[in-house]
């Protein structure tokens, strides 16, 4: 019998991955691509894309032969053992302090963009924020499927009212001839483009909820990074042609602008009700996630009894409340001491490209064939990603750092005890 409701299939898994890739990224990341590399940049989505399907190949096949709601942590627990597992959920579970308290203060600046909303609002806004996805966490995952694709469809229709707008010929789409010297521009907007495709690793927590999980789940990861993909390939084109970016201003507000100068001023508001609601698809499947992966440890017996928890609808709801008031307490505290948004992000970040770093090589154990094949590239894609964030990566490091050396403390007392 499955511990959890089996309730999504291609079309709602799908929407549930391409609103979480595309997120708050397509108000951003082409725009901040384009400054890197200009032109040049329509390159860099390419490749991107082209290196980011072996990514997704390996979370399908991992997926695919391993439904189960601890996802990542799950396949590397059966590649290297219990220990590698709770360093993986640790990991997992140090992004809530930082990474969705971040995403929180991104939704509420979209509102912010277009209506003045003094301080304590601001904190009132991202609190029913949470309230909303708690609910729709209890409605179960083929809801925030429903309602994902609903969000999926208004970011494709903002992008196509804006391609449409913008009138793109076939030489706008048309990327200039690749050349040595553009290379590292090339590379380095890649960089900055990789997060538009993080996200994976809380889809795969949804692995035992889908009801044919060795057809659909495969599906479903491959079709999200290509419609998120030509998505944010598109929005791209669009923002090369009118010029919005160069600047941290202009990157920013690079889709609002873009409305506007195309459809009105009246557009921003298009902009801020599109853009939080990407935001909230975003955090919501994280929020889903990060409750199954807690549940799912303690129904192994690794937390508390009380987080494994279920209700008649087979929802974990003790552990979904337990991650909504996790991340309402530190967006409460990010609130009162007014923290920087950009440190919290980065601090994220490199918990991510670890995590990918370690599923991948987890698909080179546990995988065979031409998968296994396509686990070791990917293995050196996110090695050569983690050695890129630089002092990013800190943050992640200091979290493995301090599981070591708690495992130290358990074995020397284990020596003490046994000595005495």
């Amino acid at each position: 019998m499955a511990r959890l409701h089996q309730e999504l299939g291609i079309v709602s898994g799908t929407s549930l991955l391409t609103t979480s890739l595309l997120g708050t990224g397509i108000f951003v990341i082409p725009a901040l691509g384009a400054t890197v590399a200009q032109q040049d940049s329509l390159w860099s989505w390419i490749l991107l894309i082209l290196l980011v399907i072996p990514l997704g190949v390996t979370f399908a096949a991992l997926g695919r032969r391993y439904p189960h709601a601890g996802g990542v942590s799950h396949y590397i627990s059966r590649s290297f053992g219990a220990q590698w597992e709770m360093l993986t959920a640790l990991l997992f579970l140090t992004v809530i302090p930082v990474g969705l308290p971040a995403a929180l203060m991104i939704a509420v600046g979209f509102i912010q963009s277009v209506w003045a909303v003094p301080a304590w609002e601001l904190l009132l806004i991202q609190i029913l924020t949470l309230l909303a996805m708690l609910g729709l966490g209890l409605a179960g995952a083929k809801t925030s499927g429903q309602v994902q694709f609903i969000i999926a469809l208004l970011i494709i229709a903002m992008v196509v009212a804006l391609w449409s707008g913008a009138q793109i010929s076939r030489a706008d789409i048309t990327p200039p001839a690749m050349t040595v010297d553009a290379l590292p521009e090339i590379t380095r907007a890649m960089g900055v483009m990789f997060w538009c495709f993080v996200g994976l690793e809380a889809f795969a927590h949804l692995g035992e909820e889908f009801r044919r999980p060795e057809r659909d789940l495969p599906i479903a990861i491959l079709l999200g990074i290509l419609i998120a993909g030509l998505v944010y390939w598109a929005c791209a084109v669009v923002v090369i042609k009118l010029g919005a970016y160069g600047t941290q201003e202009a990157n920013t507000q690079a889709v609002p602008h873009m409305l506007a100068l195309l459809f009105g001023a009246e557009a921003r508001w298009v902009a801020a009700i599109v853009g939080f609601l990407a935001c909230f698809a975003s955090m919501n499947i994280y929020v889903q996630g990060f409750a199954r992966l807690i549940w799912s440890l303690a129904d192994e017996g690794k937390l508390p009894p009380y987080f494994a928890h279920t209700n008649a609808r087979k929802i974990p709801t003790h552990a979904l409340y337990a991650t909504v008031a996790t991340c309402m307490t530190f967006a409460t505290l990010f609130w009162w001491w007014q923290s920087d948004l950009d440190a919290l992000i980065r601090y994220a970040n490199g918990n991510f490209v670890l995590l990918y770093l370690l599923c991948m090589l987890a698909g080179v154990k546990l995988l065979s064939g031409w998968a296994r094949g396509v686990a070791v590239l990917s293995t050196l894609l996110c090695a050569f990603m983690f050695v890129f964030l630089g002092a990013e990566g800190y943050y992640a490091l200091a979290v493995v750092g301090l599981f070591v050396g708690y495992l130290f403390i358990q074995k020397w007392r284990a020596v003490a005890l046994k000595s005495s």
